[in-house]
């Protein structure tokens, strides 16, 4: 009966903490199919063998290191198959140096510490501080594009439209509404999209990004909400790249950055 409890909470923790594993292997392979399969593997591996989950450890950590276990083990961050989107990607990672993708968003979009960043990577606080020193470097000297804001509150529009710009992109409008955001996307095709939820005039950001998705084909989008757990529930089409509310400047900007190496559009200037 103990045998029993103790699955049960472990089932429960575990179910608990997918959701953000499911956002973190979602923006490393910016595709919520081959994020999802990586969760999912990463699960089953965990039903064989409950070793590789370290009770020792705090729960979240734990998982994600069982997350890197099979990470690691599956070599390409992103599957030879993927869309052109992924295909791009591939190029763009190539120049990276290895691991500090992984380091960014386990820092600034899980909020580990330097400390639990090890862990889960099984390498040193040292070594992991220093991948974050070279990750926020090689993010500066990125990608730059055209970003399409859809936000109906003037203020984070403000803040947003300042941290693309400080990053060096370039702002093709901001909309308030389904119909304003869609209007927008028509004008100047953006390269990349950075969309809240819920809008002024009780409209869905969500609604808006699929209309502009089925005009203008593929194209990376970032979702920010207070409710990151309701768009990582893996039963239906979802976003590869969630940040919560209220954010911080740096997990935008890393959202972005990330994103961007998604972007399969020409006029990306790399």
């Amino acid at each position: 009966m103990t045998d029993g409890r103790s699955a049960a909470d472990f089932a429960e923790t575990v179910g608990n903490l997918l959701p953000y594993l499911r956002r973190y292997a979602r923006a490393l392979t910016g595709s919520q199919t081959t994020g999802d399969n990586y969760a999912l593997a990463t699960l089953e591996a965990l039903l064989e063998d409950r070793t590789i989950f370290d009770a020792e450890l705090d729960p979240k950590v734990a998982l994600f290191r069982a997350f890197h276990v099979i990470w690691t083990s599956a070599g390409a961050p992103v599957a030879e198959d993927e869309t052109a989107i992924g295909r791009r990607a591939q190029a763009h990672m190539a120049d990276l140096t290895p691991n500090t993708r992984e380091v960014l968003l386990l820092y600034t979009i899980e909020s580990f510490s330097h400390r639990d960043i090890a862990s889960i990577m099984q390498i040193s606080a040292d070594e992991a501080e220093e991948l974050l020193t070279i990750a926020r470097r090689e993010m500066e000297s990125s990608l730059s594009g055209r970003i399409l804001v859809i936000e109906d509150e003037a203020v984070i529009a403000l803040d947003l439209q300042s941290i693309i710009a400080d990053m060096g992109h370039a702002i093709t409008g901001v909309g308030r509404t389904r119909d304003g955001a869609v209007s927008l996307a028509q004008k100047e095709r953006p390269d990349l999209i950075l969309s809240d939820i819920q809008l002024a005039d009780g409209s869905s950001g969500i609604d808006a990004v699929n209309d502009i998705l089925a005009a203008a084909g593929e194209i990376p989008v970032v979702f920010i909400t207070a409710f990151p757990e309701r768009l990582l529930t893996g039963e239906r089409p979802e976003p590869a790249f969630v940040i919560t509310k209220p954010y911080s400047e740096e997990q935008v900007q890393s959202a972005i950055s990330q994103a961007m190496f998604f972007a399969s559009t020409e006029t990306l200037n790399a």
